[in-house]
């Protein structure tokens, strides 16, 4: 375990947040100060995906203002319910990925385990939004299968835990299948991907950093952050506890129309996350889930931002530009010069 300052900054915890989080798209356009005629076009689409969004991100949209880049990326809209060629529900074919309740295994050297079946937060272009969670909640019993999976297979060295939002587990499941991982000889380093770090920064506490660092794996956070306006001084806070607590940090970004299609805001984003312990990881092109087709930026568009971004910062602040295409068995990296259709 690595010694740090114990953490002093959180307001609240983030089990309250989480239960104080606006689910009403009424009380959401109160809070904001909306014109409720210029965001209800979308309650329909809000039937299989519901509204979750906690207050303290709420609270970093600007008010009054129907365009805010944090707001669109929850904010259900009536174009969802659109049908387009090219989109399913499934756009990664994780299915076929699924051997077993909870594992995907889509990787050499590293499998994922489904901890949570849900986020604190729904993102509206989320990936697997349409993902059948409830075939991959196995339960203690079922993470027994997983983990035997891990030791039966020596070739996998990293352990990926997400969701759904993995930090949405209790400390306790998580430091006990934490221990389980570590003990498995080939497994050496854990990986973490959360949204929780950004939008309820009171999950990282002392109690997951004792859990995250406390065993011989290398931990690795994986956060995900689009826009610098969701930085705030308590999201700062939480990075640099990672940061003391020598966990590797690391975010990715995925490009989102009239949200962060612009390359200052990019570079912005670069900086500010770096400024805070927090190193620039991949930039994805959308992936085509059904119902987000609107957030999609044309290859053309995507080239010239990726472009400026190259010109404006130095090269270990530029995220690898990618796209994930279903059954290739890696992240694709996508050129300036030949970005895929």
């Amino acid at each position: 375990m690595i010694p740090r300052t114990t953490i002093k900054w959180q307001a609240e915890t983030w089990q309250s947040s989480l239960k104080s989080a606006i689910t009403s798209l009424v009380e959401l356009c109160d809070v904001l100060a909306l014109d409720p005629n210029q965001v209800l076009s979308g309650e329909n689409s809000t039937a299989d995906f519901p509204l979750k969004v906690p207050r303290e991100f709420v609270n970093r949209m600007e008010k009054g203002n129907p365009r805010d880049p944090l707001l669109l990326q929850v904010l259900p809209v009536a174009q969802e319910l659109d049908i387009h060629p090219g989109y399913s529900q499934d756009p990664l074919k994780e299915h076929a990925a699924n051997p077993i309740p909870g594992l995907l295994h889509k990787y050499h050297g590293r499998v994922l385990l489904t901890v949570a079946g849900s986020c604190a937060i729904n993102c509206r272009y989320c990936f697997r939004r349409h993902f059948p969670y409830q075939d991959n909640n196995p339960g203690r019993q079922g993470w027994h299968k997983a983990l035997d999976y891990i030791r039966e297979h020596d070739d996998i060295s990293e352990v990926i835990l997400s969701g759904g939002d993995p930090l949405l587990a209790s400390d306790s499941l998580l430091a006990e299948l934490c221990q389980a991982i570590a003990d498995i000889p080939h497994v050496t380093i854990l990986r973490i991907h959360s949204r929780l770090p950004i939008v309820t920064p009171s999950r990282i506490n002392d109690k997951l950093l004792n859990w995250l660092t406390g065993t011989r794996l290398q931990p690795v956070v994986v956060m995900h952050c689009n826009h610098p306006q969701e930085i705030d001084t308590e999201v700062g806070h939480a990075l640099q506890a990672l940061q003391q607590a020598n966990v590797t940090s690391l975010n990715q970004t995925v490009l989102l129309r009239d949200i962060n299609d612009n390359a200052g805001v990019l570079a912005q984003l670069s900086h500010t996350l770096f400024k805070h312990g927090c190193l620039p990881y991949y930039l994805h092109q959308l992936d085509p889930v059904q119902g987000s087709a609107h957030f999609a930026l044309e290859p053309t568009r995507i080239r010239a931002l990726y472009d400026a971004l190259l010109r404006q910062l130095p090269g270990y602040l530029v995220p690898k530009l990618v796209k994930e295409i279903a059954g290739v068995p890696y992240k694709s990296p996508l050129s300036v010069d030949g970005i895929y259709s």
